[in-house]
């Protein structure tokens, strides 16, 4: 079966082809004007105290991390660091199976 999306909206080619150039003017237009609030058909997006809160979150992980891979390259280098390949290993196979589950 086939369907002609053309007749669907009982507009011609050449007149919906004009609306759709219609509409995409108007939502650059919005976008650029910062008038998206007002077009009735566009999508909004309000970002919560949420979104602050994971974001320092995740900076002062970031800076955990990096000061724990700094202690770790500093005994690496000077010889100290002896891994616990058990411990790599189910460190690996638990996050396999968390990934496996999402």
């Amino acid at each position: 079966m086939r369907i002609d999306n053309q007749n669907l909206t009982g507009a011609t080619p050449a007149e919906s082809g004009r609306a759709h150039e219609t509409e995409k003017s108007n939502r650059n237009q919005a976008l650029q004007t910062g008038t998206a609030a007002n077009d009735k058909t566009g999508d909004r997006v309000e970002l919560s105290n949420t979104l602050e809160t994971l974001s320092r979150a995740l900076s002062a992980n970031g800076s955990d991390r990096a000061s724990r891979v700094q202690a770790l390259a500093a005994q690496y280098q000077s010889g100290n660091y002896y891994p616990d390949s058990a411990a790599t290993a189910r460190g690996m196979i638990s996050e396999a199976l968390l990934a496996e589950g999402q």
